[in-house]
């Protein structure tokens, strides 16, 4: 009995210290561009040895790539796509055969946003990413956020 409760206390250990690792911050801020253009700066901050995966993958990728989704907001008007502010890594693993567009460090994906009216408000959302290093991966996180504009 005593083996079986040991076993049972140092899974659910493993499992706890899994939860609580989180390699990755992230920040959320605006910059006003210009009258009532602004840009939406999603800024990741890796600790060191982990990386967090490009929002678009080579065909032969396995990892998870980073999603943005923003909340609908009638005052607001997104301006093309999310781009990405960093050192992309092209990443190639010969053994598993697959490859991956990945930052380490820090990464920040900037949206562009257009005001409809000179008013104050707000754009939120949320971020899906997944981060590994070079022993694991941890499971897809979501992040949600909300910057003010105006």
């Amino acid at each position: 009995m005593k083996k079986i409760l040991f076993v049972w206390v140092a899974v659910l250990a493993a499992v706890f210290a899994q939860a609580q690792l989180d390699p990755v911050s992230w920040k959320f801020s605006s910059k006003k561009i210009s009258d009532k253009v602004y840009e939406v700066h999603m800024t990741a901050v890796m600790q060191s040895g982990w990386h967090l995966y490009s929002q678009t993958q080579p065909s032969d990728a396995i990892n998870l790539p980073t999603q943005i989704a923003f909340a609908a907001n009638p005052l607001v008007t997104l301006t093309g796509k999310v781009a990405e502010v960093g050192k992309m890594e092209k990443f190639h693993d010969a053994i598993v055969k697959a490859s991956a567009n990945q930052y380490s460090k820090t990464v920040t994906f900037v949206q562009k946003v257009t005001l409809k009216a000179a008013a104050k408000t707000n754009i939120s959302g949320t971020v899906t990413y997944q981060t590994c290093d070079d022993k694991q991966c941890l499971p897809p996180k979501k992040v949600p956020f909300k910057v003010d504009l105006g």
